[in-house]
């Protein structure tokens, strides 16, 4: 079921969301359902599950190879649920992003360059990887709504954000 993402602004995307207690659920794959519905619907990169209301540390992200977005690089369709971040390396990089819960603009944000994430999926089993580049950036951005921080709390130089019909006239952009 595709569901309303809330906007920048709502108090709830300021909340740190609850561990995810029980996997394997109907109540999960549902939410999992509606959030890969919803992101799908949106042609986003990524989803979290505060950005439709649900305070629970549980995101979803992918990015296949789409003639829309010739640029973004290829990211596995993952299911992530009570991640845990760990920076591989203090080298960071600065990169445009966008968001479903703030549409239409887009901003530039520091990210870490190179990252290892954990966590599990939605039937409880492990999940690790070590990533870099468009991959890292979108763990990171999504992980970030779990802890209630939207991309534009991360901009370094406003003038570096602005709306997508503005900085990009004339392109379709993915938005994480």
């Amino acid at each position: 079921m595709i569901r309303e993402v809330l906007k920048m602004g709502d108090p709830r995307l300021l909340e740190k969301s609850r561990p995810v207690e029980a996997f394997g659920t109907p109540q999960l794959r549902e939410l999992i359902a509606d959030m890969r519905d919803t992101m799908a619907h949106l042609d986003g990169a990524g989803l979290a599950a505060p950005q439709i209301g649900v305070p629970l540390r549980a995101v979803i992200f992918g990015v296949t190879r789409n003639p829309r977005y010739p640029d973004a690089e290829e990211v596995p369709h993952t299911v992530l649920i009570n991640p845990v971040i760990t920076p591989l390396g203090d080298e960071a990089e600065e990169g445009w992003e966008g968001c479903l819960s703030v549409p239409g603009m887009r901003g530039v944000v520091p990210r870490f360059k190179r990252l290892r994430y954990r966590g599990f999926d939605e039937s409880g089993d492990p999940v690790d990887r070590s990533v870099e580049g468009f991959h890292a950036r979108v763990v990171q951005h999504e992980c970030d709504h779990l802890d209630g921080i939207l991309y534009p709390m991360r901009i370094r130089d406003m003038s570096k954000f602005g709306f997508v019909e503005v900085l990009f006239p004339g392109q379709e952009l993915i938005d994480e």
